[in-house]
């Protein structure tokens, strides 16, 4: 149980101490944006379910691949707010509040949404190539998936899961979301599934990104010693090292 317990420390306490210093200083005024994510998901998944305005949604959040690129990237902000119609909606409000909300006390709000749009949009586009692949090729969709709708807030949580846990130490974190994304793939080989794939392969490129600014701005002898300031954050003062 020690050693348990020093693991937990050793993955969780940069992250937890962040997380707590926000809340306690400002309560859930820390966390605006997502709790209007929170309540705007909500409210469409409600106009969504009625007669009224089923169509309504569609139109203004549900992507296919089979629509224009402009119209989809125009459609492809509010989609990750447009629950999924074959998916229990509290899963999806679930997700924001807890993701999306340690991601907006750690990263900022405006970093939040960027890194959430980036992974959205990385399987957007993926699906699109997906389908010009054909089925046949290893990273191909079949020609059918062009018509399903793609919404929900899933690329982007799994995309800022693994994010914030890179940016805070926690690595068993970051690595046990990536391999559930892969079993999922392995196990039903769908076009959710494959997108997950793509949004952790667009974030994985930022975080890749960041790790060479880090060792540019600190110089190759310091590189090391300064490669997580996320960790020596939640260390010392619990603040996090970047906000917005």
């Amino acid at each position: 149980m020690r050693a348990l317990a020093r693991w937990a420390r050793t993955e969780w306490g940069p992250l937890y101490a962040a997380v707590r210093a926000r809340l306690r200083d400002r309560g859930p005024a820390a966390v605006p944006m997502t709790l209007a994510a929170v309540g705007l998901t909500a409210s469409l998944h409600y106009v969504q379910n009625q007669p009224w305005g089923f169509l309504l949604v569609q139109d203004l959040g549900a992507v296919r691949a089979e629509d224009p690129l402009w119209l989809a990237l125009l459609r492809t902000p509010l989609s990750l707010y447009v629950p999924a119609l074959d998916l229990p909606v509290w899963g999806a409000l679930a997700q924001i509040l807890l993701v999306f909300g340690i991601a907006e006390l750690c990263l900022g709000r405006w970093r939040t949404l960027a890194l959430a749009y980036v992974a959205t949009l990385a399987g957007t586009l993926y699906a699109r190539l997906g389908i010009t692949l054909g089925a046949h090729a290893p990273f191909g969709l079949p020609w059918t998936d062009a018509q399903v709708v793609d919404t929900g807030p899933s690329a982007a949580v799994v995309g800022l899961a693994v994010f914030v846990g890179w940016r805070y130490g926690a690595y068993a974190t970051a690595g046990a979301v990536t391999a559930a994304m892969v079993v999922e793939v392995l196990v039903k080989e769908n076009l959710a599934g494959k997108e997950h794939l793509a949004a952790l392969m667009a974030v994985g490129a930022l975080c890749l990104l960041v790790a060479l600014r880090q060792r540019q701005v600190s110089g190759p002898g310091r590189a090391r010693r300064h490669r997580w300031p996320g960790r020596r954050a939640g260390r010392g003062s619990g603040l996090p090292p970047i906000q917005s």
